[in-house]
């Protein structure tokens, strides 16, 4: 949460969104002030799309075909009191344990101990959603009272009656947690929620 005393810029605007740093570790995370809004997701779910998507920039969050690349945690600065954060993927098997290990860390250490993080942008390919993974770390970040709002994306690989049945299967087994989570579908490529998602980020700006 911000403290009293922070006064943020009424005006927001992701899509100038700039690269700040990425950093190996929470301790090298930028100071705590402002509001945080975190990306997190499997390997291959479009983290990086999704991120670029939405700051309508194409190389911003920097993409990759091989799963697994996001291994540290990557700042980009929206004003000087608002960050977007590029959690490093998970769930990848061909990983070494080492890599996997370090990265279970780095996710858990962000999640319980980052103040200003306001809330939690949760990507699950549309195709595979709610995996044991993506349930682990939803019973994780709930524990520490942290906001989610779930894309899920590449929503244009589906025929809308089963991407919108998808949505509504997933948003019955979310009902069940004991706090909110919403949910939407999203793509990259044909821009499809990206208003919403947005919406949902600006709502948690300010």
């Amino acid at each position: 949460m911000n403290p009293p005393s922070t006064i943020l810029p009424h005006n927001i605007n992701i899509t100038q969104a700039t690269f700040l740093k990425s950093v190996p570790s929470v301790g090298l995370c930028p100071a705590e002030h402002g509001i945080e809004i975190a990306f997190v997701g499997r390997s291959n779910s479009g983290k990086s799309s999704a991120i670029n998507a939405l700051v309508n920039q194409r190389h911003l969050a920097r993409t990759s075909k091989t799963p697994g690349r996001t291994q540290m945690i990557n700042f980009f600065e929206v004003d000087l009191q608002r960050r977007l954060v590029d959690l490093p993927g998970y769930g990848y098997a061909k990983v070494n344990a080492k890599i996997k290990a370090q990265i279970e860390s780095l996710l858990s250490e962000y999640l319980s101990q980052r103040q200003c993080l306001q809330g939690l942008i949760m990507l699950m390919d549309i195709r595979h959603p709610l995996t044991p993974y993506d349930q682990q770390l939803i019973d994780f970040a709930l524990q520490y009272h942290r906001a989610i709002h779930i894309l899920l994306t590449k929503a244009d690989k589906l025929k809308r009656g089963a991407a919108n049945n998808v949505l509504l299967a997933t948003r019955k087994t979310l009902s069940h947690y004991p706090m909110p989570i919403s949910v939407q579908t999203f793509s990259a490529l044909t821009q499809q929620g990206l208003a919403e998602a947005r919406e949902q980020i600006d709502c948690w700006f300010k």
